[in-house]
Parts: structure tokens; sequence; C-alpha cells
């Protein structure tokens, strides 16, 4: 009897061992490649995105990771660029982590006019999925460089396209979308420079990402208010994370970012981004910020995008790890 009990006894904790571990694998990973370690900077946008499955997608990987061999990127499967902005594709980028100070992060490395993005993409065999007219631009830079045009994917709104168990799907955002004369270089991009003007890009996107665990993540790019906040990403694609923009005058404010999480969304979790400023220090927010604001006013759990800490979510939208 005894035997028994304890053979049995044995295959609970088993089972409840291997449910635990299954659990944790069904985590989406979510890790902010920012330019000063467990801190939120001025110029951090950059986000790492694993998903169950392993497949690894580099949001906005703009100036604070430090190119293809940057040590904390790992393999990469696609990248995704909400707009042609310089701090977003990358025009340059940080020396190396930790260089400079958090406000004023030591960025020597002029990348234009590849970009960031395309340095990445190229190093890593990986796709760059983009919306709008985003897709010719990013396939003549990886010809021109060696690389295979067809690494550049469209996905235009009201479509997706799968990048391995991710559905990678974009949505309207209210900003602006010029490629500036520096990414064209010639003749024509001195002209452009010259006269003050940029190229037609198409308009920026967001992106809502449907992971293998059934999390739906939305990333904001830069916007202002849109219907589609609320129609698209809270009615049609249900977000329960939600990465919002909150740098105020380029995108929206933080009073602003709060009234879309709160009022149009309505997801379980949200992640402040592109605050424009330096928003903690030791890792905690700094009273009177953007972000302190911001993360009082929504009534939603906030993570902060500390550089380098690594937040779990499961398919609901809670965050399990790192919180």
């Amino acid at each position: 009897m005894s035997l028994a009990f304890n053979r049995l006894g044995g295959l609970f904790l088993g089972l409840a061992v291997f449910s635990a571990t299954a659990a944790g694998a069904q985590t989406v990973n979510v890790t902010p490649l920012g330019s000063h370690d467990g801190e939120f900077c001025r110029f951090d946008r950059a986000m790492l995105f694993e998903d169950p499955d392993g497949t690894r997608i580099l949001y906005d990987a703009g100036r604070t990771v430090a190119g293809p061999a940057d040590p904390r990127l790992g393999n990469v499967d696609a990248l995704l660029v909400s707009h042609m902005h310089g701090d977003h594709v990358g025009d340059r980028h940080i020396d190396a982590v930790n260089a400079g100070e958090c406000g004023a992060p030591m960025m020597t490395k002029v990348v234009a006019p590849n970009t960031n993005s395309v340095n990445i993409a190229l190093d890593k065999g990986a796709a760059i999925v983009t919306g709008s007219e985003m897709p010719r631009f990013f396939a003549s830079k990886l010809k021109a460089l060696g690389g295979d045009p067809k690494k550049s994917q469209l996905v235009r709104f009201g479509a997706s396209r799968k990048v391995g168990g991710v559905t990678v799907t974009t949505v309207p955002a209210a900003h602006s979308n010029g490629v500036a004369g520096a990414f064209i270089g010639g003749e024509l991009g001195k002209l452009l420079n010259a006269s003050g003007l940029t190229a037609y890009a198409g308009p920026p996107t967001g992106y809502v990402l449907t992971f293998s665990n059934g999390l739906v993540a939305y990333l904001s790019g830069d916007t202002g208010v849109t219907a589609e906040q609320q129609t698209v990403v809270g009615e049609q694609y249900g977000a329960e994370l939600v990465v919002m923009n909150i740098g105020d005058t380029y995108t929206t404010g933080p009073t602003e970012a709060a009234f879309v999480v709160n009022e149009l969304i309505k997801p379980v979790s949200v992640i402040p981004s592109h605050a424009n400023e330096v928003g903690t220090k030791g890792g905690k927010v700094i009273a009177g910020t953007k972000t302190d604001t911001f993360v009082k006013a929504v009534t939603v759990p906030a993570y902060l995008p500390l550089s380098g800490k690594t937040l779990g979510f499961d398919g609901a939208g809670k965050c399990v790890s790192g919180c």
C-alpha cells in the first residue's frame, strides 16, 4: 500500500513538474534592447520578441542595437520597421552597450545609407517584414549589398504573414514616413537634403503579432490616436499586450497614450516605449517624467522596458516572469 502510494505520489509530482515546464515553455519573452543595462533611456525603442517555438523577431532596431555584432541579439528570424525615421530604422547606432550616458549615449557608428536594420538582416539572414512602400526600399538595399531582395517581405493593412509560429499583421499609424537623403545617397540624396525634403515611403505602420501561445500584442510605432486602435487592434484582434510609444510631440504623449490603453484597446498589460527621455534611474521610474505620468495614468499593469531585462507573458497577456 505504501509502495503504491509512493508511486502515485511520484506520478502526481512528475505531472506537476511537467505542467509547470509546459506552462513555462508557452511564454512569450520580450527583451528591450536599450542603450544602458537595466534602464529606460532617451533613444530606447528596440525590443526582441521570442515565441515559444523559438522564433525571434526584432522590432525597430533603431540606434540602441550595436549593429549585427551586438551580443544581445543571438539569432533573429525577422525585423519589423514601423517607419523610416533614423531613430527607428537606424541611421547610426551605439558604439557599445553602456557607452556614454542614458540621456546621451555614445553613437558614433554611422550606418547610413545601409541602415542598422538592413545590416542586421544581412548578417542574420533574417527577413525584413514591413508594409506600405517600404519593402521595395529594403529590397533594393539588400540586393545592392549582395543579399537576397526576396528577404524584404510585404504585409499591408488588412493582411498577415507568418514568420515561424508568429503571425505578423500591419495596422495603421498616424505619423510621417519620409526617407531621408542620407539613406538614398548620390545626387538625389543631396538634392533632397538641400531642399529639406524626404522621399515618399507610404504611410507608417503599427504591428499586431499573434504568437503560437495565443498572445496578441500590439506594437504602436510612432502614432497619434486613431480609430483603428479601437476597431482593429482592440475589437478585431483583441490585443492583450500593448507596446505604446509615449514620447509626446513626435508621437502620442503619456496622457494620450493612456487614453488609447484605457479606453480604446483595454489590454491586460502594457509596456511604455519611445519616451524620448531618461525615464529611470537605478531601474526605478523618475518622478515627474513622461514615463511616470503614463504608468500612473493607465489602469492596467505597466511594465518598464528596462534594457536587457526579459519579461515573460502568457497567452492571456499576463506577465509571468521578470515582472
